[in-house]
């Protein structure tokens, strides 16, 4: 299982370090040393069926087809990281986890054609594996151990390719049936609500499958219950998936209301030694949420949060400084008013902080932009 989200919360990389190839950090989850230890004593049965009994050795060759499908993965993974970067979006890392690959991509494609190629490079670099292993391997003497290994990694990269272009998110298939739909319909969001449903009918297929090549006739049961754990796992994986672009197509097509003129807080301003009782009093008088701290020539240069004012006693305001208690604004807390839609997002991923002082192009002051109104704007049932 492989596959790229993008824009995924902000988290430290976990596992191990394997460097950055192409710039691009890649990690090991803990995870993956599960599958790894399951390859390397399930592949010497077939190791002593094709090549005859190597002993102990056996496993020594089971860890080498174990390597050599996590390099398969890596592959692709990579795949889907180089074309992102040389479209501009910029990759935070590269994951291999239990179920195989994850590329964590800060930006979406946007435009459906490079969308379609971000996700199509994936499978296509796992055919190009396939092809590779099949062509070497039948070039090799045929009952080796060389020619055994790259003839099941050519298999497995058929089925990893297969696999992902399966047309529903959040699959390399889903992604290429949503460009196709976005192109279609001139509505990013549209084509992921869609490919997102058709995901969640192929982790219910995949269940299905799982069950049916399970069933054993003769006893009237199921037989091999170990894959259907394993096709458990990848539809819950699925389904999770598509319940995720649901949740972000959501999201996304409230994104034209967003404004950081219409959402931004009105505000005061004052001086820096200014006694926060006053500040307040000012606030409430022309019921102002926000309070902005200004120098000399009235450069907004700190802003003061709602939480700061909460935490101070009462009795304490008149003695405190409202610049005692204000954040300066460092850059990217400055927004300009005309940023809208994913640009306001972005211009708050970029500097990630509860406040913003939002100006006009002269630098007049608008107000206060809060990270919850526009959160709240996004989850709101409809946008005006």
């Amino acid at each position: 299982m492989t596959g790229s989200t993008p824009s995924p919360p902000r988290s430290r990389g976990s596992g191990l370090s394997l460097g950055r190839p192409f710039g691009i950090p890649v990690f090991v989850s803990p995870s993956w040393f599960l599958v790894a230890a399951y390859i390397t004593f399930s592949f010497g049965v077939v190791v002593d069926r094709q090549v005859g009994d190597l002993g102990p050795l056996r496993y020594a060759v089971s860890a080498g087809f174990a390597v050599l499908i996590f390099l398969s993965v890596l592959g692709h993974e990579l795949g889907h990281c180089v074309v992102s970067r040389a479209f501009g979006l910029p990759v935070r890392r590269l994951t291999i986890f239990l179920l195989g690959g994850l590329s964590e991509i800060e930006r979406e494609p946007d435009t459906p054609s490079r969308d379609y190629l971000v996700a199509v490079v994936g499978p296509l670099v796992s055919l190009l594996i396939a092809g590779v292993s099949f062509v070497v391997a039948h070039a090799l003497p045929p009952d080796g151990v060389a020619r055994l290994l790259l003839g099941f990694t050519a298999w497995s990269n058929l089925l990893v390719a297969g696999f992902n272009l399966l047309p529903g998110l959040p699959l390399d298939g889903g992604r290429i049936l949503r460009a196709a739909l976005w192109r279609l319909t001139s509505d990013k969001w549209t084509g992921t609500r869609a490919a997102a449903y058709v995901g969640r009918g192929v982790a219910g297929l995949v269940v299905l499958f799982a069950l049916l090549s399970a069933y054993d006739g003769r006893s009237g049961g199921l037989g091999a219950s170990g894959n259907v754990v394993l096709f458990a796992v990848l539809a819950i994986f699925i389904y999770s998936g598509s319940g995720q672009a649901l949740r972000a197509a959501a999201v996304g097509s409230r994104l034209p209301g967003v404004s950081a003129r219409a959402l931004a807080r009105r505000a005061v301003l004052v001086s820096g030694d200014q006694p926060l009782s006053e500040a307040v009093r000012q606030a409430n008088e022309v019921g102002a949420r926000g309070i902005v701290v200004i120098d000399s020539v009235g450069r907004p240069y700190g802003v003061v949060s709602e939480s700061a004012v909460a935490s101070t006693p009462v009795q304490r305001r008149p003695w405190m400084p409202v610049s005692a208690l204000a954040r300066m604004l460092d850059a990217g807390l400055t927004l300009d008013a005309d940023l809208q839609g994913a640009a306001v997002l972005d211009a708050m991923r970029s500097a990630p902080a509860t406040e913003y002082v939002v100006t006009e192009p002269d630098g007049s002051v608008v107000g206060v932009l809060t990270a919850t109104d526009v959160a709240a704007a996004l989850e709101a049932p409809a946008m005006a």
